[in-house]
């Protein structure tokens, strides 16, 4: 278990887990998800740290589909700040409780601002990480958005 299942479990949402063996040589995560699970890369969604307003301790999270980049402007714009850079790794590790790779949107240590790519609500269900390498969360979207108390907005190239 992890504690993005726990979250999902506590809350009574609707979810699959989903299991595969990571490749400790692929740093492309989400695609490797992908490609394992058998799913469309543009439904499986990675999960990034940035640091708004060069405040490294004001952290915001960016929610998109493996396949696309950040647009860091057009997430600072919907977490109300002027600028947003990636935050340093360690940082995103210490902060979400999660290693890279597997960070989760759900069951961070705590709630960070979060905003997902408006494209997941083109899907029923959409893929996350389960908080760890070679796990996945299947869940609805809105569900997703509920729990992590986000915002859909544009947030890709």
């Amino acid at each position: 278990m992890t504690p993005a299942i726990n979250l999902l479990q506590c809350a009574g949402c609707d979810f699959q887990v989903h299991e595969y063996r990571h490749n400790p040589g692929s740093s492309a995560y989400g695609q490797e998800a992908a490609e394992l699970l058998g799913v469309p890369a543009e439904r499986v969604f990675k999960t990034l740290l940035v640091a708004l307003d060069g405040n490294a301790r004001r952290l915001a999270v960016g929610i998109i589909p493996v396949v696309r980049r950040l647009d860091v402007k057009a997430l600072a714009k919907a977490m109300g700040a002027k600028r947003a850079e990636m935050a340093d790794p360690i940082q995103a590790e210490r902060v979400s409780g999660y290693q890279v790779g597997g960070i989760s949107p759900l069951g961070q240590k705590r709630l960070l601002p979060t905003a997902l790519d408006h494209s997941a609500l083109e899907h029923e269900t959409i893929f996350v990480s389960g908080g760890r390498r070679g796990l996945e969360i299947e869940l609805a979207p809105e569900h997703l958005l509920a729990l992590c108390k986000a915002d859909a907005a544009a947030l890709c190239r």
